[in-house]
């Protein structure tokens, strides 16, 4: 029997963006007439989650009980209520009556929201068309307040530029995450669900208040426990979405694509089978049955050992069209991971290259699949590295559905004992231009589905969360948890604006706090990048597990993951001319970007090109000089972030500060022991001296 673990959930650390700290009283004093004067119409189940979360952030908000108004008086107050509720209290008030003139809700999609404030009746109206739209709306107005923004200037219209907003759990029954390095699943344990069902209601007013509207609920590799989600435990799928329904959150569950073999008598999965395509039917029905807004399914097929369509020669669009059909007549979605590539690659062949992969299997698909199949497309072409470049398969499939796949819990970067704030580099993604439709087509345009007017697009990430008190390891990872939904929500926001909300509704207005948070933050993605792999080439890590330095721990593997030093040089020619031809499969501007070691950007230099130790950057430095450098830099630079941390102490709640202060302990040594490593094994490989005669073994 797994042992729980003990949580205070009246901590900061638990409490996250949400403790709604009081007030101070000059903000207090200026909008008192608002604040203490609230009316909160409807009575839906979500109705009853903005209740209990006012109640909940007034009474912190003004340090006393919190009562609210019986009824409006259209002035002198705030007024939650969606847009049925408005007409019918505007068909008996005239003055009511007169602000709904004022009210766009044409300009509102069925998630969106408004925060309008009225001068002549010193009136806050929150409202929407949809009672999802509600929630998010009185998430918007609460992050206002925690800000001490001017209420009295309010006039925002909201509308997810996303309409998928997911989060997956690499869950497993027996408690254990995939990639987890915050303790165990807060859903399972010892393959049942876990008692404490308040948790997952504190889960799902966190992924409210920052927009996410959808969750797969277990590991994309399913195994056997967790195969029997979609047959005789699925009463636990239905526990858990009662309580996500309630915040306007669909569940989805990871799919097992061989489930009529393991579920059943059937000895094929094959999806051209009339048997597969009945037992699929007939399953999807029960689940509808049970759970009538089920969202669908994630799959990972063909894919590092998992069973899938190239089983029985079929295609991925066969396999996944298959499952989508069953889904189909309930309004389900079928996400299908393009994650798919040879995993027994041997290492001495130069010309199969898994950077191809997904732009390989997928692109001559375009067209084929239904419309209820999304494809989930990492955002490189390798895995979730520090850096790589955005995956050509983005923009290159005008006919298929496209989401974008990122990775909030840190596998490459740091495993939450290292601080990776991932936003600038999710920013660097959703910007990229892909010059699909020629100039100034980002992957955020596609993915958002304006570029080929489609509906089914949007966000996913595999989440940081798991059972520590504050949910996510390293408290600052936090940061990454609550940027990518808001991101997810309008990828226009710049880096900046997320992380002084974060900051702001976290810790407080404490400038100091903030300044010494900005720095940290902003730039310690590049900070790590410093200190591990160079110039785009990647890994470098330990096989396995992925923490900690490894120059050749994937040099001989079967993962297709090599970097190809030798003594005169190093990199991956990805070039057409001379290479594996990975260059050209993007859109002409940027395979003519990519395709010259003379064009290539820098950062990306050894991710498309094997160059010499000698060849000079456009920084001028050659790129051995510039290894040394960043690796001696990156220390340096991890211990100005303990500086700077330490600049806090009595400043941020004490439980917060030794959590930082341990983390940043642990960076630290990790730092040096790249730094180290990696530099040593480069001096010695290519004999080239570091002209500052620094120490290097």
């Amino acid at each position: 029997m797994s042992e729980t673990k003990m949580v205070d959930k009246s901590s900061k650390s638990y409490q996250a963006w949400l403790s709604y700290s009081q007030l101070n009283d000059k903000y207090l004093n200026k909008f008192n007439d608002l604040l203490n004067k609230i009316s909160l119409f409807g009575s839906s189940a979500i109705t009853g989650s903005i209740r209990e979360e006012l109640d909940r952030a007034f009474s912190r908000f003004l340090d006393t009980d919190f009562t609210f108004k019986i009824s409006p008086d259209a002035e002198d107050e705030i007024i939650f209520a969606a847009q049925s509720d408005l007409e019918a209290i505007a068909a008996a008030d005239d003055q009511m009556q007169e602000l709904l003139k004022e009210i766009n809700f044409e300009d509102l999609n069925t998630e969106g929201y408004i925060l309008k404030y009225f001068q002549e009746n010193n009136l806050l109206l929150v409202t929407a068309k949809t009672d999802k739209g509600f929630l998010y709306g009185t998430f918007a107005l609460l992050k206002e307040i925690q800000q001490e923004n001017n209420l009295k200037e309010l006039d925002i219209l909201s509308n997810p530029k996303n309409n998928l907003r997911m989060l997956n759990h690499w869950d497993n029954l027996d408690g254990s995450i995939e990639r987890g390095y915050a303790g165990q699943s807060i859903f399972y344990q010892d393959n049942n669900l876990r008692n404490d069902l308040k948790r997952i209601k504190d889960y799902a007013r966190m992924l409210a208040s920052i927009g996410i509207n959808a969750l797969s609920i277990n590991n994309v590799n399913v195994s056997y426990e967790e195969t029997r989600l979609i047959d005789d435990k699925i009463e636990m799928v239905i526990t858990i979405s009662d309580i996500l329904r309630d915040y306007g959150i669909t569940t989805y569950l990871s799919a097992n694509y061989a489930s009529p073999m393991q579920l059943s008598n059937l000895d094929t999965a094959d999806p051209l089978a009339e048997k597969v395509k009945l037992w699929w039917q007939e399953k999807v029905a029960e689940i509808y049955e049970a759970i009538p807004d089920f969202g669908g399914f994630v799959v990972k097929a063909d894919s590092e050992g998992r069973p899938g369509p190239f089983t029985y020669n079929r295609t991925h669009a066969d396999g996944a069209n298959m499952m989508a059909e069953a889904l189909e007549p309930y309004g389900g979605l079928l996400i299908w991971r393009c994650f798919v590539y040879n995993c027994q690659q041997d290492w001495r062949d130069k010309e199969t290259d898994r950077a191809r992969a997904a732009y390989d299997n997928f692109k001559g698909l375009d067209g084929e699949f239904k419309d209820n199949v999304l494809l989930q497309i990492k955002n490189g072409p390798m895995d979730f590295q520090v850096r790589e470049p955005v995956t050509p398969l983005f923009g290159v499939m005008p006919e298929t559905n496209q989401v974008l796949e990122l990775q909030v819990t840190q596998e490459y970067t740091g495993q939450q004992k290292d601080l990776c704030y991932l936003i600038p580099q999710w920013k660097k993604i959703t910007d990229f231009d892909t010059y699909a439709q020629g100039e100034s087509t980002p992957v955020k345009r596609i993915v958002d589905g304006s570029t080929y007017n489609q509906e089914n697009t949007g966000f996913a990430a595999v989440v940081n969360v798991g059972d520590d008190e504050n949910w996510t390891g390293h408290h600052l990872a936090q940061a990454n948890f609550y940027g990518y939904g808001r991101l997810a929500w309008n990828p226009d926001l710049s880096a900046v604006e997320i992380t002084e909300e974060w900051i702001k509704m976290t810790f407080g207005q404490d400038q100091k706090v903030m300044e010494s948070l900005l720095r940290m933050l902003l730039y310690s993605w590049t900070i790590y990048e410093d200190y591990t792999s160079p110039l785009g080439i990647g890994w470098m890590v330990n096989p396995g597990h992925h923490y900690g330095v490894n120059v050749n721990g994937y040099e001989y593997s079967r993962w297709g993951t090599y970097h190809r030093a030798d003594h005169q040089g190093i990199g991956v020619d990805r070039s057409v001319a001379t290479g594996t031809g990975y260059a050209g499969q993007y859109f002409e501007e940027n395979a003519k970007k990519y395709e010259t070691a003379e064009n290539c950007p820098d950062e990306l230099l050894l991710f498309f090109h094997h160059v010499h130790y000698t060849y000079e950057l456009d920084s001028g430095k050659t790129v051995i000089q510039h290894i040394y450098d960043s690796h001696f830099r990156g220390v340096a630079a991890v211990k100005e972030l303990q500086g700077y941390w330490e600049k806090l102490e009595g400043k941020v709640d004490e439980g917060i500060y030794k959590n930082v202060e341990e983390r940043l302990e642990m960076q630290l040594e990790n730092a040096i022991e790249w730094r180290d490593q990696v530099n040593t094994y480069f001096h010695r490989i290519s004999g080239i001296e570091d002209e500052f005669e620094r120490e290097i073994y």
